[in-house]
């Protein structure tokens, strides 16, 4: 195989011709992390040559990532930060002090694994694993002093899960991916789980009957400092909770806690400053974000039950008339629960996004009927938004949500 030139090509091949879950959905999925460790073994090893925090959660972990993130530049350290997926640009996965990556080393990393032949050898690695691999020898290339590395799916056999953190973190535990991690809260817990690390330190974001006996148990077993993050003295300044809906304040407190633990105590000027010019800077997107007023227009990444109930507590304190709801969702998800917590009293846009793994909008409205939640269907999520628009008046409040893809082509 021969080295790419163009970066355009370069991205092509990686959308294209790896398994991506995004893409193709559980045939992506590996079994075990010897993939990762053969990458990193030919990259040197870059992820033992900084230091870390490790996140996992159902919900909140990517919102987590990037509070510390902001605020420890904030703080004056080099920050590297890693999540997925993306929404606009392949290069957002991978920043470091708000910047992506450069187009010029997403193309050196591929062509370097070219020229080795990792391309056509036998383990056949995923564009999840290729980009976590990219992630760490970027972090390691650019000297971070710190990388905040969000998990993928899981946590036990994600493919982030080589590195050894400062601290783990787990945000909380709900019923999604069930397929993969298993069909209770005890199971699910049980792979998140799988980043505490011997000796290292762990913080759980929320207190949970179901799972507060897994963590014990790992943490226990792992010799593991386990704290949850209302243990810590947090508090977040009154300007900064007034900006944001009260599912995003679990997440800050639990960002502080972190701080706390390795004894990196943010001012409350710093603190403002990261999470208002620091999120912007750092493109924050794609929660609870407002993105047109007349009528007001908020678009949102939740997905699973959890996500739609906490999205909902907050639109229960916005003032409006009518809610329109742009909804589109994914196939290989029990969409069912979801819907029944969505109000019946909304009007309903039906779309699909633009890939492999969307449900068809017919059958998302057929599903959403089941519920008594009844729309008409649009060809792109793009032109579902236009309808509702048009449709809603100035003091109606317009929502996008379902999926981060939904999100994707409209933020």
């Amino acid at each position: 195989m021969k080295k790419i030139k163009k970066y355009t090509d370069v991205e092509a091949f990686l959308f294209r011709q790896l398994p991506m879950f995004q893409r193709i959905g559980p045939k992506a999925m590996k079994k075990d992390l010897t993939n990762i460790k053969y990458l990193s073994s030919i990259a040197g090893h870059p992820h033992s040559t900084f230091k870390s925090i490790h996140i996992a959660g159902t919900n909140g972990k990517g919102s987590t990532s990037f509070f510390l993130a902001t605020l420890l530049h904030e703080m004056g350290l080099k920050v590297g930060l890693y999540t997925s997926p993306h929404y606009k640009s392949y290069r957002e996965r991978i920043r470091v002090d708000a910047r992506k990556i450069s187009k010029s080393a997403v193309r050196y990393f591929v062509n370097e694994l070219i020229e080795k032949g990792v391309f056509q050898s036998e383990f056949k690695p995923s564009f999840f694993e290729i980009t976590v691999a990219m992630a760490f020898d970027y972090f390691s290339r650019e000297k971070v002093d710190i990388a905040i590395i969000e998990t993928g799916l899981g946590g036990r056999l994600d493919s982030t899960n080589i590195i050894t953190p400062e601290l783990s973190v787990i945000t909380n535990i709900g019923m999604d991916h069930t397929n993969f991690l298993g069909n209770t809260l005890e199971k699910i817990a049980r792979e998140k789980a799988g980043i505490i690390k011997k000796k290292i330190p762990v913080i759980i974001g929320r207190r949970q009957k179901e799972t507060s006996s897994v963590f014990k148990s790992v943490a226990r077993k792992m010799q593991s400092p386990l704290k949850y993050a209302d243990e810590y003295n947090t508090r977040i300044p009154a300007k900064v909770s007034a900006m944001f809906p009260d599912y995003q304040l679990e997440n800050m407190k639990t960002t502080l806690a972190c701080l706390e633990e390795l004894d990196c105590v943010p001012s409350k000027k710093q603190i403002r400053t990261a999470w208002t010019d620091g999120l912007t800077k750092w493109a924050f997107t794609g929660r609870y974000k407002i993105i047109k007023s007349k009528p007001r227009t908020i678009i949102d990444s939740a997905h699973n039950r959890e996500g739609i109930q906490a999205l909902f507590n907050a639109i229960s304190n916005e003032d409006f008339e009518t809610l329109h709801i742009v909804l589109a969702m994914v196939f290989d998800k029990d969409i069912q629960p979801v819907l029944k917590l969505l109000p019946g009293s909304a009007r309903y846009y039906f779309s699909e996004a633009k890939i492999p793994r969307a449900m068809k909008k017919e059958e998302l409205q057929e599903k959403a009927a089941m519920e008594g939640l009844f729309g008409k269907c649009y060809k792109s999520i793009s032109s579902a938004l236009g309808a509702a628009r048009k449709k809603a008046k100035k003091k109606d409040l317009v929502l996008v949500t379902g999926s981060i893809f939904t999100v994707a082509e409209v933020a």
